[in-house]
C-alpha cells in the first residue's frame, strides 16, 4: 500500500534504558502494524515501521472492511474492553485482523491498536482447526460433515457443524452460522460450540439447549445473532426432536428419491431476543432416508429467490444420493462434501458453507464370529477376516491397525499360552458394534491364562500393549479365559490414515542389536510420524513391559505430538518400574523442547 499524507515519522530517539530500547526495537520491526493511541489525542502518538507504511484515513488510522479503525478505537475506549474486527485492509488490501486493547498511556486513558495481516489460508486453517476433528461412527446412521470457506476470503469464517453422541443410540446434530467473518467469527463459533458441548452434559433436550445458548449469546456481543439448528436423532428408531433459532430447516431426502424440508417455527437468532421460546418439533427419519443440515451459505444467492435457492440445494442433494454406490460405507463419508460442491456457483461460494449429513442405513452391519483351534497357524486367518470386517464397517486405517494389533495380541496369548503342555483347544473371536458406536471384540479360550514372558525375545506383548491401542481391556477367568477389548468408533480425516506408512522426511526404526531395544528416530517427527514413533516404542518395549531406549540424535523437527508420545511412554515405564532413556544432543533444539516440556524428571535424558 502507498503511504498516505497522514503517515507518521519514525519514533525519535530518546534516553531509554537497555530493556526499553530492546523492547522498542522489537516493536519497531514487528511484522504487525502497531499504533499507540491516547484518548485525548487526534492522532496516534507512535507507530512502528509496518504501521507507517499503511495508507491512513481519519484519525491517522487505516480502514478495515471499509470501516475507519478510529471508530473501533472509540468503541473500545467507551466500553473499556478489547474490540476486534477482521476484513480486507484498505480498499483492495489483504485480509487482516485489527485488535484494540485499552491501556494507560503516559498516565492517561489510551489504547494499543494491533493490525495483523492474514495469509490467504489463515482463516481457513483457523476454521478447520475449530471444527470437530472426527465424527462418531454409528451402526444405524452414517454421518458426514464438510466445511467450505467462501471464495472471497472477506466472507469466510463463521459456519460450523458438530455431532455429539449422547448414549443409548442418540446423537446430537447441530449446524450454525456465526455473525461476521474472518478469525473473529471463527472464534465466536468456537466459543458457542464449547458452550453447546458443556450444555449437553446437563440436559441435551432441544428446548434446554437453545435456552442455554440463547442466554450465552446474550452475554457475548460477537456470538449474538448466531443462527443455529439443533436436533437429537435416535439412530435406532429414526425419531428426530429438534428446534431452530433464525436458521433454515434441514432437508430430508427420502429413500424413494423425493425430498422435503422439516417443519420449523420461525424464531429469532441466538441472543437477539433473550427468553424467546424455542418451539420443539418432532419428525421420523425412515430407514434409507437422509437428513441434510446446512448453513445459510448453502442457499445464499445473488438475485435468487429463496425458493429457487432451496430447490437448487434439494436438486444437488438428490443428485448426489442418486449416484450409484453413494451410500457405500466409504462413499457415505463424503456425502456432505459432495452436496456442498453441488451448490457451488461457477464463480465459487458466495458465503461459507457447512453441511452435516445423517443417513439412516437400511441394513445394519452383522456381527462377526470366528471359531477355530488355538494354534499360531490360525492367526493370519483371524487378521484377514477381522480386517475385512472392520473395513466394511468403515474404520479408518489408523484405528483399524490399532484394533487388529490388540486383537492379534489376545489371540497370540491364547494360541501360545492357554493350552501350553496339552493338546490345543478351541478359541473364538467375536466382534460387534452397539448402538452408540462402541466396538467390542472378545477372544475366548477354554485353557488356563498364563501371563506372557517378559523376555524381549518373546512374541507375547500381553495386556499392556492392548491397553495402549484400544479404549478398554478386561480379562475374565471362568471356564477358560475371555479377553474383552472395547473401542469407540469415529470417522477421522483420510490423511491421517496409516500409522505405518512411510512419512517423507521421517525415519523411525527399532534397533535390537544391543542389550536392549533402541528406537531410533530421524528427520521431521510431525504428527503423523509421531504415531509411528508411538507404535515403534510400544513394539520395542513389549507394550511397556520391558526397558528400551529412544535415540533422537538425528531428529530435525520434534513436534508437540511427538513430545506427547514420549511423555505417555515415560509414564508407562514409571508404572512398570523402569525409566525411559532418551538420547538428545545437549544444546540442540530437540533437547530444548523436551526440557521445557518438564520431561526431565520422568526420563533419563542423555
Amino acid at each position: 500500500m502507498s503511504t498516505g499524507s497522514g503517515s507518521l515519522p519514525p519514533p525519535a530517539d530518546g534516553a531509554l534504558d537497555e530493556g526499553s530500547a530492546v523492547l522498542l526495537a522489537a516493536m519497531e520491526t514487528s511484522p504487525d502494524a502497531l499504533f499507540c493511541l491516547a484518548a485525548d489525542a487526534d492522532r496516534p502518538l507512535w507507530a512502528n515501521a509496518r504501521a507507517r507504511g499503511l495508507e491512513v484515513r481519519r484519525g491517522g488510522l487505516p480502514e478495515l472492511s471499509g470501516r475507519p479503525l478510529a471508530d473501533l478505537v472509540d468503541a473500545a475506549l467507551r466500553a473499556g474492553q478489547t474490540e476486534t474486527l477482521s476484513g480486507p485492509l484498505g480498499t483492495e488490501g489483504p485480509m487482516a485482523t485489527a485488535t484494540v486493547r485499552p491501556m494507560a498511556v503516559g498516565g492517561r486513558p489510551g489504547a494499543l491498536l494491533v493490525i495483523e495481516a492474514l495469509a490467504a489460508d489463515d482463516v481457513h486453517r483457523a476454521q478447520q482447526a475449530l471444527l470437530p476433528p472426527s465424527l462418531p461412527m454409528l451402526p444405524d446412521v452414517a454421518l458426514s460433515g464438510s466445511y467450505h470457506r467462501a471464495t472471497e476470503l472477506s466472507a469466510a469464517g463463521g459456519d460450523w457443524y458438530d455431532a455429539v453422541p449422547l448414549g443409548k443410540g442418540r446423537v446430537a446434530l447441530v449446524v450454525g452460522d456465526a455473525v461476521g467473518h474472518g478469525v473473529a467469527a471463527a472464534g465466536a463459533m468456537s466459543r458457542l460450540r464449547g458452550a453447546l458441548r458443556s450444555t449437553l452434559l446437563g440436559d441435551p433436550e432441544p428446548a434446554a439447549v437453545l435456552g442455554a445458548l440463547d442466554a450465552f449469546a446474550a452475554q457475548m456481543d460477537d456470538v449474538e445473532g448466531t443462527s443455529v439448528f439443533y436436533g437429537v436423532l435416535d439412530a435406532a428408531t429414526g425419531r428426530v426432536v429438534y428446534s431452530a433459532a433464525g436458521h433454515p430447516a434441514p432437508l430430508v431426502v427420502h429413500a424413494d428419491g423425493s425430498s422435503t424440508f422439516l417443519a420449523v417455527t420461525p424464531r429469532p437468532p441466538l441472543g437477539s431476543l433473550p427468553g424467546a421460546p424455542a418451539p420443539v418439533h418432532e419428525a421420523q427419519l425412515a430407514q434409507g432416508a437422509t437428513l441434510v443440515l446446512f448453513s445459510n451459505g448453502a442457499v445464499v444467492g445473488l438475485d435468487e429467490p429463496p425458493a429457487e435457492a432451496l430447490e437448487r440445494l434439494g436438486a444437488a442433494a438428490r443428485a448426489v444420493l442418486d449416484e450409484p454406490g453413494s451410500l457405500d460405507v466409504e462413499a457415505a463419508a463424503g456425502l456432505a462434501g459432495a452436496i456442498a460442491e453441488g451448490v457451488r456457483r461457477p464463480h465459487g461460494w458466495l458465503d461459507d458453507v457447512a453441511v452435516l449429513v445423517a443417513h439412516r442405513r437400511a441394513t445394519t452391519h452383522e456381527a462377526l464370529r470366528l471359531d477355530l483351534v488355538a494354534v499360531p497357524a490360525a492367526l493370519p486367518g483371524v487378521r484377514r477376516r477381522l480386517n475385512a470386517w472392520l473395513t466394511e464397517l468403515g474404520m479408518g486405517e489408523q484405528d483399524r491397525v490399532g484394533v487388529m494389533v490388540a486383537v492379534g495380541e489376545a489371540c497370540a496369548n491364547a494360541a501360545e499360552h492357554a493350552y501350553r503342555g496339552v493338546e490345543p483347544g478351541s478359541m473364538s473371536v467375536t466382534a460387534q458394534v452397539d448402538v452408540d458406536g462402541v466396538l467390542t471384540v472378545t477372544v475366548h479360550d477354554e485353557g488356563t491364562w498364563r501371563p506372557p514372558d517378559r523376555d524381549p525375545g518373546d512374541r507375547g506383548r500381553g495386556l499392556l500393549i492392548m491397553r495402549q491401542l484400544v479404549d478398554g481391556v478386561t480379562l475374565a477367568e471362568d471356564h477358560g479365559t475371555t479377553v474383552t477389548l472395547s473401542f469407540r468408533l469415529r470417522r477421522t480425516p483420510d490423511e491421517e490414515a496409516d500409522p505405518h506408512r512411510v512419512v517423507e522426511g521421517a525415519d523411525v526404526v527399532v534397533d535390537r542389536e544391543g542389550p536392549r531395544p533402541v528406537v531410533r528416530a530421524g528427520g521431521v517427527i510431525d504428527a503423523t510420524a509421531a504415531e509411528q514413533l508411538r507404535i515403534r516404542m510400544l513394539e520395542a518395549s513389549h507394550g511397556g513391559a520391558t526397558p528400551m531406549e529412544l535415540d533422537l540424535c538425528e531428529v530435525g523437527l520434534f513436534s508437540s505430538a511427538a513430545v506427547r508420545v514420549v511423555l505417555a511412554m515415560a509414564r508407562i515405564a514409571r508404572d512398570e518400574s523402569w525409566r525411559l532413556v532418551v538420547l538428545a544432543p545437549e544444546g540442540g533444539v530437540t533437547r530444548h523442547v523436551l526440557e521445557i516440556s518438564g520431561i526431565d524428571g520422568l526420563v533419563d535424558l542423555c
